[in-house]
């Protein structure tokens, strides 16, 4: 019997971002949904069946620690990777302490993603 692989749910308004990345994460055995915005993704069945959200910080709309705080609201436990183009200190600390796995700086490296999907306990 296969095994079913681990489902992450790309969540950025830049569509480059969800162009390129998705690529990068299926080369590593993983499925991906990706959704332009946080509300696109509230309304998806990705909603309850993603083992990994990789969360833009600053979007039109809900901004990523927004819909960190409504997953958590609704009681849905998935491990979130944010990733901004703002390289903020303060921002990426408030986002771990809020639960988030890590919190990338655009540009990263693939190591640095492959490390936080590690963390997040989605590859080995």
């Amino acid at each position: 019997m296969r095994k079913r692989s681990k489902l992450v749910s790309v969540i950025d308004d830049d569509e480059s971002v969800r162009e390129a990345l998705p690529d990068l994460l299926r080369s590593l055995g993983l499925s991906v949904e990706a959704f332009p915005s946080a509300e696109a993704f509230l309304g998806s069945q990705a909603l309850g069946a993603s083992d990994g959200i990789i969360l833009d910080v600053a979007m039109p709309g809900m901004t990523g620690p927004e819909l960190q705080r409504e997953l958590r609201d609704r009681n849905l436990q998935v491990p979130i990777i944010f990733v901004t183009a703002f390289a903020d200190d303060m921002v990426r600390e408030r986002v771990i302490r809020d639960g988030a796995v890590e919190c990338l700086f655009k540009p990263f490296s693939e190591d640095e993603l492959q490390n936080a999907l590690r963390l997040a306990s989605l590859v080995i």
